[in-house]
């Protein structure tokens, strides 16, 4: 159907306390409103958005990540968020996630801090993305080529750096997760 591009896809949003919530709430609302099945994933029952510095809204989280099956989602969004990337990348159930979805080629997009996951995962190696840039260190020193662009595709990757790149991330996401969609149906 023309209208939901992304009927069918089930998307995977990790997250944790710290999330930056319009890289949580934007681009999951961009995501349903084209059809798609978003399930956050947090390692507690419900959790705590920041906008910038201060707190914001709390979520309810649809599963925790440790009853997570990463062969049940099309594909994985990774919201921002300093507090939210520094923990969710030493949580060993959401980096397993992270490295059963690459493995299996689906497509991963991730915003500001949350590459930090995929750094800590040992999935950027040979990778060209972007992120927030007090990232960059990390992930050249993990062996990715970072750029300061506003959004990035790198096969089934796309990444964001910030907020204010949330239009361009939503419609290459959209796109990437689209052929993503297209391929599970019909295989």
């Amino acid at each position: 159907m023309a209208d939901l591009p992304l009927k069918g896809v089930r998307v995977a949003i990790l997250a944790t306390d710290g999330v930056e919530k319009v890289e949580l709430t934007l681009p999951r609302l961009s995501l349903e409103e084209a059809g798609a099945d978003t399930v956050l994933l947090a390692p507690k029952p419900q959790i705590q958005s920041m906008k910038h510095d201060e707190k914001d809204d709390r979520f309810a989280v649809d599963m925790l990540l440790k009853d997570a099956q990463p062969e049940e989602f099309d594909a994985v969004m990774l919201p921002g968020g300093a507090l939210n990337a520094d923990v969710l990348r030493m949580d060993t159930n959401a980096r397993e996630i992270v490295q059963q979805i690459e493995a299996a080629g689906k497509p991963i997009a991730a915003i500001c801090h949350a590459p930090w996951l995929l750094v800590s995962a040992k999935l950027v190696k040979g990778r060209r993305l972007t992120s927030y840039y007090t990232l960059q260190d990390d992930i050249r020193c993990a062996g990715g080529q970072w750029e300061d662009q506003e959004v990035i595709v790198d096969k089934n990757w796309v990444t964001s750096r910030k907020p204010d790149d949330i239009p361009a991330f939503n419609r290459e996401m959209k796109a990437l997760f689209a052929k993503a969609g297209s391929r599970a149906v019909k295989g």
